[in-house]
Parts: structure tokens; sequence; C-alpha cells
């Protein structure tokens, strides 16, 4: 089976690994967190403790990649609150180790904040106009990986992404005066992610852009006072003073292209 490696074992990498685990690719796993090495190991996964900086890389980064025909990039930038990451930076200091490796195809796990606030239907043709610095080093990063010639670079365009253990509802509940309570959501299920992903590697779809929603576009306020419900918490309370803004993302291209059927919808 090809071997694959995972830069990034956290909320999504971790589960994602056990699952090929599962269908048996051996799988190498980085984390900065040299507590978490024996839980990898314990998994089955081949742990590294890599760091990436915007002018170095810390770690055995070529033992990580060596062998390894496939390489999953799920290390998201950490641009919220004070934090000024240089997310591009680090992705330049990744790529020559790529090239001198025997990676040859990346898969990168972007978001679908590199559309910005568009107030209309999203698809991957829809000229991207990031209004956050995550999103505008998100595109960077997109073309730093699918210009190189070296190797063959999918991008998932992620929506907002939920889970069993983590879901937006938790940080609203209680809160009052929301906006755009008119708005569609565009999330996706954990389930759902590496389901796509097992799809992409099975069909050997490289070089391509994907969104990456569920399809499932209720308003905002529909939506969370549905959820604080379902889990017993307090029903945020939205404001209609404004107008609502807010995209939808389209995740046709993907389910055609994958001939992929979401696993969870109604999330």
């Amino acid at each position: 089976m090809t071997k694959i490696s995972i830069l990034g074992c956290g909320w999504l990498g971790l589960p994602l690994a056990k699952s090929l685990l599962d269908k048996g690719f051996p799988v190498k796993g980085s984390t900065t967190s040299e507590e978490k090495i024996p839980k990898l190991e314990i998994i089955g996964i081949h742990p590294f403790l890599i760091a990436l900086e915007s002018e170095s890389v810390s770690g055995k980064i070529d033992s990580f990649l060596n062998e390894s025909k496939i390489l999953i990039i799920d290390i998201p930038p950490k641009l919220r609150g004070n934090s000024k990451e240089n997310f591009v930076g680090k992705i330049e200091i990744l790529i020559p180790f790529i090239e001198k490796s025997v990676v040859e195809n990346v898969l990168f796990i972007s978001s679908t904040s590199v559309y910005g606030e568009a107030n209309n239907l999203v698809t991957e043709e829809t000229p991207l106009n990031p209004d956050s610095e995550g999103g505008k080093q998100l595109i960077i990063v997109e073309n730093l990986l699918q210009s190189n010639p070296h190797f063959k670079t999918t991008v998932l365009r992620f929506g907002g992404l939920i889970g069993e253990d983590r879901h937006p509802v938790k940080f609203l509940a209680g809160r009052e005066n929301l906006e755009n309570p008119e708005a569609p959501i565009n999330f996706i299920h954990q389930k759902d992610c590496i389901g796509i992903i097992h799809k992409i590697i099975e069909l050997n779809i490289w070089g391509a852009t994907f969104n990456a929603v569920a399809p499932f576009h209720p308003s905002r306020e529909a939506y969370f006072t549905q959820k604080a419900v379902e889990l017993n918490l307090t029903v945020p309370k939205f404001s209609h003073e404004k107008a609502s803004t807010g995209k939808t993302i389209s995740g046709n291209l993907l389910t055609e292209a994958l001939d992929y059927t979401f696993e969870v919808i109604r999330l």
C-alpha cells in the first residue's frame, strides 16, 4: 500500500490517520507536542516531532517524507486574535524538502475563507476575495503548491468544521443581538472530511481544487436555534435590524468528480 505522511495530527489529522491505517495504509504523522508521540505510536502511526517556522524546520523532516508518495498538509494558519503567523513562510520552507523527496502528490487542507464574505452562490470559479489575513495567506500557499512542477497538489477548501466534540453553537449559546440571522450556513462534518480524502486517494485525483461543504444551507438563526434546543443549551438571539449577508458555497463539483455522497447532511 502507498505510504502516506500527514503533517499535522490534530483534530482532523489524527482520526484521518486512524481511518487510513484501518484501510491498510502505512502512515507517518507529525505533531508539535512531545507528549503526543506515545499516543500516535499506540495507534500505529509512525510519529515525528516536527515544527515548521517561517525560517526553519525542527525535526526529522527528511525521514518524515521518506518513502511516502502522498503528503497531506493539515496545519491551518494561526492568525486569529493577536497572532500574526507567517504561514506562507512556513510552507516556503517546507517545499524544498518535498521537492527532493519521493512525494508525488500533495493534499492541502485549505478553507472557504479564501472567498471572503461574498453575498451570492460561490463555486470554485468564483473570484477569490478574502477579507481575513488567514484567507489571504491560504491563497498564496494554494498557488505555491499547485504551481510547483515537482508534485501534483489537490486543494480541499473546507467549510466550517464540526464534529461530535466541536460545534459553533456552544460558543453562541445564550448570546444576544447576533447579526446575519438569514445568512446560510456552510459546514462540513469531520466524518465527511475524512470520507472525501479517502475518495481523492482512491480515485487518484490530483491537481484539482474542490469546495467541501455539506449540501445543507439553512439560515443561521434557524440552524443554531434548532441545535441549541437539541443540545439543551440556551437559545441564541439574533438581531434583524440590519440586512443579512452571506455566501452559499456549492460543493457540486466535488460530489460529481468524486461521485461522493455526504454521510452527514443534517449536521
